[in-house]
């Protein structure tokens, strides 16, 4: 039976304009999402591209802000988007060369863009606008910005104009509409009202009123209690369900024959139930934002392994084999730095199946 690619079209590497619709469209319509798995480094995207390849599947692969600074090298200054523009970009060019080679489709996104980061988006959208006029695609396959800590009116107004700057190159955006509870990657949003944390039907219809005249390339981060990082259970009180009523709502609104029109994206997936994920994906959500399990994962491979080898790494020679014996392949970061690789990947591994996305290929 001919998976995805072949069904798509589609081609290993970096996918851009109606092969990201495509891909998002033929998951709501069969019923599975994408993991969108920050990565940090060269390492972090290995380890979710082998996983993704091993398991069949297409994969998401974003960049924060504080990731795309953190890819460019600590030691550069942010001052004005310096460091995030610039790693962001890094990231983007070294995704795309060694993306082809994992054999499997990759959606390049970037993810929270708050108001205050907007010279961010700027400065990538610049970069996209350059490479569309070399190569005829833009740099990055999608963006998010996210004002949902403005009012309704401001998110949409300022969303519409970014999407029409994207709208030539076939970019893909993400919007957030409803707040995401907790905290990462420096935004705090772990007092808010637990209100704000669930979206009006209202507020999609005006969404989707306001920007599909201006592109069919985007998709909308509803809130249904969402929230960023793991915390105790019952603390977090997802209402997945909810997408369903925003569904019907646009649809009847619509007047068609599509039932569920709009594309959700999931924010907040690390902690939650596989319940919860498939009742979601059920109502159209098509991608799945996981960080911190994937920290977690990342660091549990490096942990066990430097614990477990203590006493192979305190000098760089004599160990429990003998005083004169050397250390070298104990120590040496490709060793150790692999063992994260595992690990993450192992956990890469897992979202796809719970997401359904598996042996989609």
């Amino acid at each position: 039976m001919p998976g995805l690619m072949e069904k798509l079209g589609l081609k290993p590497g970096v996918i851009y304009g109606d092969d990201v619709y495509n891909l998002f469209k033929y998951a709501r319509e069969t019923g599975f999402a994408i993991p969108a798995i920050n990565v940090t480094s060269s390492s972090t995207a290995a380890a979710a591209l082998e996983g993704a390849r091993d398991s069949k599947a297409p994969i998401i692969l974003q960049v924060s802000n504080g990731g795309a600074a953190f890819f460019a090298g600590k030691g550069i200054s942010n001052d004005g988007q310096k460091a995030s523009v610039a790693g962001a970009v890094a990231a983007a060019h070294y995704i795309r060369s060694i993306a082809p080679v994992y054999g499997i489709p990759v959606v390049l996104h970037t993810d929270h863009c708050a108001k205050k980061l907007l010279p961010w988006l700027d400065g990538m959208m610049d970069a996209d606008e350059a490479f569309f006029k070399e190569h005829g695609v833009p740099l990055f396959s999608s963006h998010m910005i996210d004002l949902s800590e403005e009012s309704v009116d401001e998110n949409i107004s300022t969303t519409a104009k970014y999407l029409k700057r994207a709208a030539p190159w076939k970019q893909w955006l993400e919007m957030e509409i409803g707040i995401t509870g907790g905290e990462e990657d420096g935004v705090n949003n772990e007092d808010v009202d637990n209100n704000s944390l669930y979206t009006q039907p209202e507020d999609i219809w005006q969404i989707q009123q306001a920007l599909s005249p201006i592109s069919r390339y985007f998709s909308i981060a509803a809130g249904f209690g969402n929230v960023h990082g793991v915390y105790q259970p019952g603390n977090v009180k997802l209402q997945p369900d909810l997408l369903a009523k925003h569904q019907a709502f646009v649809a009847e609104k619509l007047g068609g024959d599509e039932k569920k029109p709009v594309f959700f994206v999931f924010h907040g997936g690390s902690g939650s139930s596989v319940d919860d994920f498939r009742t979601a994906i059920g109502h159209g959500v098509v991608k799945v934002n996981l960080d911190t399990d994937l920290q977690w994962a990342y660091l549990s491979g490096h942990r066990d392994y430097i614990t477990s080898k203590i006493e192979y790494l305190k000098t760089q020679v004599g160990n429990p084999d003998g005083p004169g014996k050397p250390n070298k392949k104990f120590y040496d970061p490709r060793v150790w730095v692999r063992e994260g690789e595992k690990t993450m990947k192992a956990r890469v591994q897992q979202a796809l199946d719970d997401f359904k996305a598996t042996n989609t290929l």
